[in-house]
């Protein structure tokens, strides 16, 4: 039996942890805050408990889908059919059949024709790496158009990475088509998503408890400052005074923090990762007295909208689990660096809930019961071009130290099921 220490507990730390003790290792989780789940953390907004950030489970999702069976939740699922829409011109569009996307009026007969041609082609392409030399905006616009581009694929970038999608490989969207185009089912291909009553405060529990009766140690405000290698194991040193040893550590923080704390690598996985440039997020949780359109994804073309797109919770979830209230959520994507990270969360507010006005004119302030500002710098790491040359190999990590995070996810878009999957494609090299 080995030791292990996982470096962040999120939920990779966690699945990592989980994963270990079932090979009979003994394992320690450290998490900086106070409390396990990282961007999967609930929080409270007025008398509602709910994710921070936005998550969603697809019909596809067999990795997270395996490990809800593993801590008896996979029968809590509840999935329904969602629809998606469109916001031009101050006016709501439906776009979530074949019939309704034969009606979109801002797009020619001819045009989404060309669209529906790149979809097909880009769900055939099995040799992704070439799409890696290639920016999402030149690949779309060649196979797609001007015009579809600038009506309906520059507001579905915009909604997942901001103005960053200018630096974004072509990998990008066919792993979206991938994974959207699998959670469809049926002759209209309408959508099927799904959650777990309570959130991820439910999964989240109910993976805690698994660790604990698995005899996992964990430790909360434990935030990590040095890790290194000494000659029977590794070091870790922590901002409260602990120095604790271990046979072995798995470091699951964004690259940026694990070359701060880890001094055990080599200068050419240091220069691989410093590569490494992470899209941030800026999210308001809006909870409403009122209903609003029952889109569960809005994508928005309107450049006055301070916000990348709109996700209705409530078209989703049970009415019951929010008391009757709509919860949505209004993302903004941007870079590491953004202004908007040094704005104060009554400046945002602000802002976001004139554009909210806007959109839905018939909204009063008084509709809005609370609204709550959520920031996170390192969401994801960002499919540059040539993005998996670049990516540091884990090998070239010591054995004892490896540095497993989101950025290694190649050829997904950042989501749980990933995370999952990104877990169970590594444990065997690491045990």
């Amino acid at each position: 039996m080995a030791s292990y220490a996982i470096i962040g507990g999120g939920l990779l730390g966690m699945t990592f942890a989980h994963r270990f003790a079932q090979l009979g290792h003994e394992v320690s989780l450290f998490e900086a805050d106070d409390n396990l789940g990282g961007l999967s953390s609930p929080w409270q907004i007025n008398d509602i408990t709910w994710d921070k950030f936005y998550h969603v489970l697809l019909l596809s999702d067999i990795h997270i889908r395996s490990l809800l069976q593993e801590i008896n939740l996979d029968k809590e699922i509840v999935w329904k059919q969602t629809k998606t829409g469109f916001f031009v011109d101050k006016k709501f569009y439906s776009m979530s059949n074949s019939i309704e996307f034969l009606k979109f009026p801002f797009i020619s007969l001819i045009d989404k024709f060309r669209l529906g041609l790149t979809i097909f082609y880009a769900s055939k392409i099995t040799n992704w790496h070439k799409l890696e030399e290639i920016t999402v905006e030149s690949w779309l616009r060649k196979w797609s158009g001007k015009n579809t581009f600038e009506k309906v694929w520059k507001p579905l970038l915009k909604a997942k990475l901001g103005e960053e999608y200018k630096n974004t490989s072509a990998a990008f969207i066919w792993t979206t088509i991938q994974r959207m185009y699998a959670a469809r089912k049926g002759g209209m291909k309408t959508e099927m998503f799904g959650y777990v009553p309570g959130g991820y405060s439910t999964i989240l529990k109910s993976l805690k408890t698994t660790l604990e009766a698995e005899n996992v140690n964990i430790f909360t405000n434990h935030s990590a400052q040095n890790i290194s290698e000494i000659h029977d194991g590794v070091e870790i040193k922590f901002s409260n005074g602990t120095v604790k040893k271990f046979d072995n550590t798995v470091i699951t923080v964004p690259s940026n923090i694990a070359l701060k704390i880890c001094g055990s690598i080599s200068n050419e996985t240091k220069e691989s990762m410093a590569k490494t440039k992470y899209l941030g997020v800026v999210c308001a949780s809006v909870l409403l007295n009122e209903k609003i359109e029952d889109y569960y994804v809005t994508n928005i073309i309107d450049e006055k909208i301070p916000f990348t797109g709109l996700i209705n919770m409530s078209a989703l979830v049970d009415e019951k689990e929010f008391k009757g209230k709509t919860l949505i959520y209004l993302p903004k994507y941007v870079n590491s660096n953004d202004e908007s990270f040094s704005q104060t969360d009554e400046e945002l507010i602000h802002k976001f809930k004139g554009a909210l006005l806007y959109m839905f004119p018939k909204l009063k302030t008084e509709n809005i019961i609370d609204i709550k500002i959520a920031k996170a710098k390192e969401v994801f790491a960002l499919p540059v071009l040539n993005y998996s040359k670049n990516l540091s190999n884990n090998n070239d990590i010591n054995s004892k130290i490896s540095i497993i995070n989101s950025s290694h996810i190649l050829n997904g878009t950042l989501n749980n099921n990933e995370i999952i999957k990104l877990v169970n494609s590594t444990i065997e090299k690491l045990k």
